[in-house]
């Protein structure tokens, strides 16, 4: 019996320790399970907030500039700064009073307090530093957004950056750094230089044709963001690239000379009471345009200005008596006639039946080939050309780039038009003899004249002198080919010729000290009508002509005061040309002994 007892303590104790062991067992696998969970969660969510916090964020290259000859700076990206909320963090803010304990870093406006939480109370502050913002459209906005990054305002100065900074909204508001287009000549030099868009990248003017040279290359920085906003939690930088700054392009353009060229076309304009007027300075020396401009007064960077070529290079029309340059260098060029050759001019003609007059009655006069291009004959003219066939007409046309563009490559140029011989009529062959049956544009003009005061080579026009990239080496842009259009003595005798023109309105256009070689230009012209209503006036000079420097063309559109070239333009060329002599110091020019006679 007691045996049997004990047996069954001993059976029953051994149960009860097994039970307690499983239990045990039980409670230790429980816990390994837990702590393994723990670890392997943990981690996991350690890991998942890491990447959270961790951002790749763009640094932005900065567009490169654009400088004038002197070095002075035409167009240049600022830093500024785009506002961005975090609208999911907006939503959770409660602002902090302001006491003695927290006045570092609590939020009030104008020393209350916010009155309000969530979006409101950031709208409320935010509007309190951004200028024009309203605090009620702004929180509605912040409401609205479904996502967590909410542009709110673009281009803020520094300053205003700081003051946003200083509201106390770290990690729901923040900057980023943004480049704003600043350019600082106004309307000089607008359409040519054209603008960019939103995202900076050149749309119009040079700012599109010089685009990839101006454009950097982004970086970018991988860190870690503390409580969701813009700041960089030390120690947690993982990978980074440098941003590359675009090139800086200088010009050849001299923005003082610009600046005054303007000022000269708009003083004229208002004086002639024209329409508009337009004007181009070349630099023989240099091969560099120093100015071109016109009186539209479209601001560098505005919609004006991408949307609109400038007046230089997108208006064309009949270059007028300027156009006898042309033809009695080619008539020289082929041997057909001399510049003292003589000739009995009367003030009409007619040829195959069509007529032609000169600008005013006079009796038949006794003049030199020179002296027909200084009294700007147009019954002259076609006298002379008797041997110079349409072949040959067209010919020398095209040698000086009539129907071409100037080479510039700049936006909204048109080459001018130049029907081919075999297309004119009767009257047409005979008028482009003086400048009438094809048209041209300023530059064109500029270049063409540019070929007698080079000797007789048209010379390569350059507007971009140098490129000098992120790590400062520069790099001269080189010019395009020169050309041989006539041989030297045909361009010494025509610019002889071109001084007796000057001599003629030595009254009106003149340049103390200095001699010039021009030809004047009157056309009649399409007006809005489509009709010949209305009057191109132009004026093209070399100065000094004793040493050939400048070539300077000026033109102007329906200057009802005064509408022949050298009554309008031509004062406006003697004021630029006096500018030119005395910023560039050019010495006196001697006195004129080798004149060609013009009468016999």
């Amino acid at each position: 019996m007691n045996t049997t007892r004990r047996v069954d303590r001993a059976r029953s104790f051994t149960a009860r320790c097994i039970a307690v062991a499983a239990v045990l067992a039980l409670v230790a696998s429980i816990c390994l399970i837990q702590l393994a969970n723990l670890q392997l969660l943990g981690k996991n969510t350690a890991i998942a907030a890491t990447q959270g916090r961790t951002t790749k964020v763009a640094v932005n290259a900065k567009r490169g500039r654009i400088l004038d000859a002197n070095g002075t700076v035409l167009a240049q990206s600022v830093e500024r700064y785009n506002i961005v909320v975090d609208p999911q963090l907006a939503t959770e803010f409660k602002p902090t009073d302001c006491t003695s304990k927290t006045k570092n870093y609590c939020q009030q406006i104008d020393g209350k307090p916010v009155g309000a939480t969530g979006a409101a109370g950031v709208a409320r502050l935010l509007a309190s530093v951004l200028e024009g913002t309203s605090a009620m459209e702004l929180g509605g906005r912040i409401s609205e957004a479904n996502n967590r990054y909410l542009v709110i305002a673009k281009d803020v100065t520094p300053e205003v950056k700081r003051k946003v900074d200083a509201l106390g909204l770290g990690g729901i508001v923040y900057g980023e750094l943004t480049n704003e287009r600043v350019y600082s000549g106004g309307t000089m030099l607008g359409p040519i230089l054209g603008g960019v868009d939103a995202e900076g990248t050149g749309v119009a003017g040079l700012e599109q044709i010089l685009d990839k040279k101006l454009t950097g290359t982004d970086g970018y920085e991988v860190y870690q963001r503390g409580n969701g906003g813009s700041e960089m939690i030390p120690g947690t930088l993982t990978d980074s690239q440098d941003a590359v700054n675009g090139s800086d392009v200088t010009l050849t353009i001299d923005s003082n000379v610009d600046w005054y060229v303007k000022k000269a076309l708009t003083d004229g304009v208002k004086e002639h009471d024209a329409e508009w007027a337009l004007g181009v300075v070349y630099d023989l020396k240099t091969g560099g345009v120093l100015a071109l401009e016109d009186t539209d007064q479209y601001e560098a960077g505005s919609s004006d200005a991408k949307l609109n070529a400038s007046r230089v290079v997108s208006e064309t029309f009949d270059p007028g008596s300027i156009g006898k340059v042309f033809t009695m260098s080619g008539e020289l060029q082929e041997g057909i006639h001399k510049a003292t050759d003589k000739f009995t001019v009367p003030d009409t003609i007619t040829v195959d039946g069509q007529s032609y007059k000169d600008a005013s009655n006079h009796a038949a006069k006794n003049w030199t080939y020179a002296g027909i291009l200084k009294n700007s004959s147009n019954v002259g003219m076609i006298m002379a050309a008797t041997n110079y066939s349409d072949e040959k007409r067209y010919e020398y046309l095209k040698k000086f780039g009539i129907g071409e563009e100037s080479g510039l490559g700049l936006s909204g140029e048109s080459p001018g038009l130049l029907y081919s011989w075999r297309n004119w009529d009767l009257r047409t062959r005979n008028t482009v003899l003086f400048g009438q049956g094809y048209t041209m544009n300023a530059l064109q003009i500029t270049r063409a004249i540019a070929t007698i005061a080079n000797k007789g080579v048209m010379p390569s026009m350059k507007i971009i002198d140098t490129v000098t990239d992120a790590n400062g080496h520069t790099t001269a842009v080189p010019s395009g080919d020169a050309t041989r259009v006539v041989d030297e003595s045909v361009a010494k005798d025509v610019l002889n010729a071109m001084e007796s023109v000057s001599d003629l309105y030595s009254r009106i256009v003149s340049v103390p000290g200095y001699r010039i070689a021009a030809k004047s230009g009157t056309a009649e012209v399409a007006g809005a009508d489509g009709r010949l209503t209305s009057i191109v006036s132009d004026w093209v000079g070399i100065i000094p002509a004793d040493n050939p420097r400048f070539v300077v063309t000026v033109v102007m559109k329906d200057a009802k005061v005064n509408a022949l070239g050298g009554l309008s333009a031509g004062p406006v060329f003697a004021k630029i040309g006096e500018f030119l002599m005395q910023k560039y110091n050019v010495s006196p020019s001697p006195a004129r002994t080798d004149a060609i006679p013009v009468e016999w």
